[in-house]
């Protein structure tokens, strides 16, 4: 954190992150807190970045998930764009970088990150074990879903999870990252058996549930 600037840093903290208490739990300010860090990681592989970027992309990424979850990169880079103080910290032109890695975060989205600062954030944006992709499925699987019971949200996560971390998944990674790569590997282990996925989530949930964590 030290290569970012303090006002905007202070700024943030105080005005912006307070808006992620309105998300579900797994877009909530702990997330975006694991994707600054993970951002960070992957910005020191990088010669001439820009921390201040780097930060700000993280931090708005998903401020707009409470409004629509299915659209939520395009309105938090709109919110963003509408944030009058962050004129005081960049350029029109540094703006407008942020703004599409805000759009292109998104591991379903249809095209590449036009920018290192996209490829960053949608790289930091994945989970990196196999537990927060059980309890981020589930959580926002029953935002999504408010109906479903426990077995029909499994049923979602695996799919889901299918989609997204298969052999054939469509999320991206752009750098490379040791941690991601034993995920992989556990992830895909575990989707290859369905009644062993169903019973490992039913279990950590349960757990979960046990804990009062969600």
């Amino acid at each position: 954190m030290m290569n970012v600037n303090e006002e905007l840093k202070k700024y943030i903290e105080e005005k912006v992150f307070p808006e992620y208490s309105k998300n579900e739990p797994a877009h909530n300010i702990e997330h975006i807190k694991y994707v600054i860090n993970r951002s960070f990681k992957f910005a020191d592989s990088v010669d001439n970045i820009n921390y201040d970027i780097v930060y700000t992309v993280a931090a708005y990424h998903d401020i707009g998930h409470c409004i629509d979850p299915k659209k939520h990169e395009i309105i938090s880079a709109e919110m963003m764009m509408k944030d009058e103080n962050l004129k005081k910290f960049f350029t029109e032109g540094e703006r407008k970088v942020i703004k599409e890695a805000i759009e292109d975060h998104r591991a379903s989205s249809d095209h590449e990150p036009r920018s290192i600062y996209g490829k960053i954030v949608s790289t930091a944006d994945r989970n990196n074990t196999v537990e927060a992709c059980l309890r981020r499925s589930y959580t926002y699987g029953k935002k999504l879903e408010p109906d479903f019971d426990d077995e029909q949200l499994f049923e979602r996560a695996y799919n889901h999870l299918g989609k997204k971390f298969g052999e054939n998944g469509y999320a991206k990674f752009f750098f490379k990252d040791e941690e991601y790569e034993n995920f992989l590997k556990e992830i895909r282990a575990l989707l290859s058996d369905k009644e062993k996925f169903m019973s490992t989530q039913k279990a950590y949930i349960k757990q979960l549930k046990d804990e009062g964590k969600i």
